[in-house]
């Protein structure tokens, strides 16, 4: 197979961001705050101020984690976050040392973060229902396909490293053989 122009990476990254994660994080939040009549307000008691503050912080931890898994999958993986164009490599760098699932993690910050900035129920219950369909698809679906594609090394990864909790220290593999 001949190597892809850096063009054509640049379009099956964006491809796949504008199908994925833009749909959930920007035009999903923006049907809700339509549908529920949710205006950008800045809070006027002290409560409301720390609670958007905190909703800032999770949107720049969420972007954070999004953007340095996606770099990873891009240059590590030679594929993007779409089960169309996974990575063709088992990634275990970068934020993937601490947690499996950092773009998911990263994602559930930045739907986090949307809620509390609009101090928004509907964007609450939007948080909820990502995370509940996530924490049965990924078991359910991708896990195997993980297993069935990348074995062994993907099994003493998943020994090693949580699917949304992050460890305290970065998981090293022994010999620093899977996906160095």
């Amino acid at each position: 197979m001949l190597p892809c122009a850096p063009d054509a990476v640049i379009l099956r990254h964006l491809l796949s961001i504008a199908v994925l994660p833009f749909t959930v994080a920007v035009l999903v939040p923006m049907w809700l705050a339509r549908r529920h009549h949710v205006d950008l307000a800045l809070g006027t008691t002290p409560p409301a101020i720390a609670t958007q503050l905190a909703g800032i912080v999770g949107l720049g931890i969420g972007l954070a984690l999004f953007t340095a898994s996606l770099r990873q999958f891009a240059v590590r993986g030679k594929g993007t976050l779409a089960p169309w164009d996974p990575p063709k490599y088992l990634v275990v760098q970068g934020p993937y040392r601490y947690v499996r699932n950092p773009m998911i993690s990263g994602v559930l910050f930045l739907l986090a973060g949307e809620a509390l900035v609009l101090r928004s129920w509907p964007h609450g219950q939007w948080v909820l229902l990502f995370l509940i369909v996530n924490l049965l698809y990924i078991p359910a679906f991708e896990e195997p396909q993980l297993e069935r594609r990348f074995g062994a090394s993907y099994r003493e990864y998943r020994q090693h490293v949580g699917r949304l909790l992050p460890r305290l220290r970065p998981w090293r593999p022994p010999g620093g053989g899977v996906g160095d």
